[in-house]
């Protein structure tokens, strides 16, 4: 069964860092984009990044300068390097990707189950 399994939220000050990682697992075939999103309490699901499957990028506005959408596809992990943080990033930010298991006969799109990232002092 493939899921895919985000990680490195937390808590962090105004103008801090954070690295949030995605880990795909299961048998998996073939990977192509990758992207994060994000939902902030009380508001829509939004797309932030997304890294092609020959890597290239695309960022929102809001983040475009600040993170860094990433990927590692020896380990079937994708990252999304978060710098000068503002409380307005804080929200739960999702993974989503288009994987294709072994065996089937075309990609899927999958999601994460999210992870909480927080800025305040």
């Amino acid at each position: 069964q493939v899921q895919l399994v985000e990680s490195g939220g937390g808590l962090v000050q105004p103008g801090g860092s954070l690295r949030l990682s995605c880990a795909a697992s299961g048998s998996i075939f073939s990977i192509g984009a990758m992207r994060w999103y994000r939902q902030a309490p009380g508001k829509e699901r939004e797309w932030v990044a997304t890294i092609t499957g020959d890597s290239n990028t695309f960022y929102a506005d809001s983040v475009k300068g600040r993170f860094t959408i990433s990927r590692l596809d020896a380990k079937n992990t994708v990252y999304l390097q978060m710098h000068s943080l503002k409380p307005e990033d804080t929200a739960v930010y999702y993974c989503n990707g288009d994987l294709r298991p072994i065996g089937a006969p075309r990609g899927s799109n999958y999601w994460g189950q999210g992870t909480q990232v927080t800025v305040s002092s």
